[in-house]
Parts: structure tokens; sequence; C-alpha cells
């Protein structure tokens, strides 16, 4: 399995991260991206991708984070970009629910980063939130980076196959698991195999039965579950065509775990 979206790099994961990675290794999961939000973090993912070998790395600024931005952050972002094991820019995008940074703000940092992204040869991790229309209009005028990927996707079907016609990939996280989450139940069985990721964008959103609690990349394997009965496929047969997606949007080779 792979975990195309984990924060393992924040102060929650400060006390056991190497157990943490260990119980994913474990639980076969054989690849996790860490994400970098801001500039601390996207160094921490960076050293965490070192460490690890199941681990790579993204480097980017969140839309929260658009106001705080100089012009040393995207300096630091560039040299950042070509550090080893780093395969994506990301997270960025847009976020009009919490508007912790202007939107102004947010649409130079996403420009930015999108620009970053086609520069490097990198795909993007994508972050929206009741901002659809501004990011399909900017995915559409920036494409190809080479790929994007809207993570923890949580909008319609209609608007996934929009994403998808601009060459997007679909990602989704725990929320899938939640019974209330109708609409994401039919974005898990009609996204095209070839382009639908997982992940667990922990320590957030837990997945039943973890709900509420830490999450951790060993938890993907429930949303795993989840998306394949919706597709109503066998879990394994979901496992190989996601993981599959995974290396080839990454361009990663996963570590091989136990049996």
């Amino acid at each position: 399995m792979t975990d195309t979206h984990a924060h393992i790099n924040v102060p929650r994961f400060a006390e056991d991260l190497s157990a943490v990675v260990e119980r994913a290794v474990s639980a076969g999961v054989s690849t996790i991206i860490v994400v970098g939000v801001d500039i601390p973090t996207s160094r921490a993912a960076v050293a965490i991708a070192k460490r690890f070998p199941s681990c790579w790395a993204t480097i980017g600024i969140h839309p929260h984070e658009a106001d705080a931005c100089s012009p040393e952050t995207w300096r630091e972002l560039e040299t950042l970009a070509k550090a080893p094991r780093v395969v994506a820019i990301g997270e960025t995008g847009l976020d009009y629910y919490r508007n912790y940074a202007s939107k102004d703000a947010q649409a130079r940092a996403f420009a930015k980063q999108l620009a970053l992204a086609a520069k490097a040869n990198l795909p993007v991790v994508v972050h929206m939130r009741e901002a659809y229309a501004d990011v399909h209009r900017a995915l559409k005028q920036a494409m190809p980076p080479r790929q994007a990927v809207m993570h923890c996707f949580s909008g319609d079907y209609a608007q996934a196959a929009a994403l998808i016609d601009l060459g997007c990939m679909i990602s989704l996280a725990g929320p899938v698991t939640f019974r209330s989450a109708v609409k994401l139940h039919h974005v898990a069985k009609m996204v095209p195999s070839d382009r639908l990721l997982l992940e667990t964008d922990c320590p957030y959103l837990a997945p039943v039965p973890h709900r509420g609690k830490r999450n951790e990349p060993a938890y993907v394997r429930f949303t795993l579950e989840a998306v394949a009965q919706r597709r109503n496929v066998a879990a394994k047969e979901l496992e190989e065509i996601t993981d599959r997606n995974a290396q080839t949007f990454f361009g990663i080779t996963p570590l091989r775990t136990a049996v």
C-alpha cells in the first residue's frame, strides 16, 4: 500500500516517529509521501525521507501560510526542490473555507508553486476547499506541469470529472469511510482506476474505526478497504492499482515489504 499524503513531519509524531514508520511497514505500507506545508515542515519532510527508506518528500507552502511568504521563502523552496527524494511540489492550492490568508496571497503562492513544479518537472499536490472554480481555472492555465493530484478530495463527482479531464489524479482519504459521506462514496465508485490514489492526511481525519484518534500511515488500509467495497473489487486488486498509480505519478520505486 501507499500513503500518498502524510504529515508525520509535525510535532504530534515527534516522540514516536520511528514506531509510526515501523507500524506502517509492518502493516504493508511500502511507501509514505511526507508532505511539507511551509519551510520548516518541508525541511523536515526532506530529512525524514533521507532517514527512512519507505519515505519520500514533497515541499510546498499551504494556502494557510501564503500571507507569510517572502522572497526568501521562494528561494529556499526552489533549493529544497532539488533535494534527493523530493517527488512533488505542495501542498499548495486554495482554501476559501478558513481564509487564514488573503485570496490574493493564496493565488500568488499557488501560481508560484505551479511554475516551480513545471520548472523542476515535478507533479503538484493540490489542496482545495470551497475554491473549486479558482483551482480549476489556475490548473487549466498552468497545465501541464507533469500532473496534479487533488489531495483529500472532498467535492462531488462532477468536479472530480472536470479535474480528471485536465489530467488530475483524485486522492481519497479517511472521510470516504464515514457513513455520512455520500458524495465521496459516489466519487470512490466512479473515478477511473488509473486516476485514483489513496492517503491518510495524518494526523488528521482518521478513518473508521479510528475516527477521532490520531491518524497514521498504517491506517491507509481502512481507506483502501472502504474504496474497494464501493467499487465492488477485491482490496488486493485495488491495492495493486493504486500502488502502481502512485509509483507512476510520483516516479518512485517502493520499499519491498514482507508478505
